[in-house]
């Protein structure tokens, strides 16, 4: 056993690493990975297994396994195929590997993920840095590193992780109508350093050529701005339903009835009306790129 410079412990080369853990606050997650932890160790003992000969065949240490048997560690993928290998689950272990995936991210950004992959519009304002759905893994590390209280190494790994999941969402078939306001200061500010920011800008440039999303940039010295209160996020639904929340509305939480949605659409479409458009966004990126 070795341990590398990231202080993540590693077992006949195969590592254990960070952000693995179990959320003990998330009741659904504890659920579930409990309930794996306990269909590996009836596979083991039926085939006959002690944990630390299990974990020599499957290229994990024995300690590991009791972690995962017991429902304190969330097992990889490649963990599950191996156990059901050594077992002869026939698919059965393997087969979990979906219900494990959907609870290795904190519940709160699983909620999230899980309306933007419902939405089919999504309109959002970003004031003080780059959008998630929008940022480059270095700039997002940065931004979880730089968190006070901070993160441990742990966390930083598991939120990063969320982050960069929900981005699929630009995979998406049929794909959704995706909007975003973009303050001129989050495209100046060197989060992570100026490389970070570059290629985040190059990201940015990257993904405003989709044709199904629209990136504009409001300018610092607009007179008029309807955002001052802070940001702001429109996801609208198939079936007619929406949910709007805005950091200076409604105490900041979620709200679906109609008339708070008015007043932050209403705000939304003032913003981009006052913003400038997609097109003149894009060169204006460019430009800083340049500069940067």
């Amino acid at each position: 056993m070795s341990v590398d410079g990231a202080g993540t412990e590693q077992v006949n080369g195969i590592a254990d690493e960070p952000g693995w853990d179990v959320d003990p606050d998330d009741e659904s997650g504890v659920a579930v990975v409990a309930a794996v932890g306990r269909q590996i160790k009836a596979w083991r003992e039926a085939a006959g297994l002690r944990a630390g000969e299990f974990g020599a065949l499957i290229g994990y240490g024995e300690d590991l396994v009791y972690k995962v048997e017991g429902g304190r560690r969330i097992p990889r993928p490649e963990f599950l195929d191996k156990v059901d290998e050594i077992c002869g689950a026939g698919g059965k272990i393997a087969a979990m590997k979906a219900d494990v995936a959907a609870v290795r991210y904190p519940k709160k950004v699983r909620d999230l993920a899980n309306l933007e992959n419902r939405a089919a519009e999504m309109g959002m304002y970003s004031n003080h840095n780059i959008h998630g759905l929008l940022q480059t893994p270095d700039y997002a590390r940065a931004l979880f590193e730089m968190r006070r209280p901070s993160y441990s190494h742990d966390e930083v790994e598991r939120v990063l992780a969320a982050r960069m999941a929900r981005q699929t969402i630009f995979e998406r078939s049929p794909a959704p109508a995706l909007s975003f306001v973009q303050e001129e200061v989050t495209l100046r500010r060197p989060i992570g350093g100026r490389m970070v920011l570059r290629r985040q800008l190059e990201r940015l440039l990257e993904i405003g050529q989709l044709r199904n999303v629209e990136i504009q940039v409001m300018p610092t010295d607009r007179e008029d701005h309807a955002g001052m209160a802070g940001v702001i996020e429109v996801l609208k639904f198939e079936d007619g339903t929406a949910v709007g929340r805005s950091d200076g509305a409604f105490a900041g939480r979620p709200v679906s009835d109609l008339k708070r949605l008015r007043i932050l659409e209403l705000r939304y479409g003032m913003i981009r009306a006052q913003a400038l458009t997609p097109r003149e966004s894009l060169a204006f990126i460019e430009q800083l790129l340049g500069e940067t």
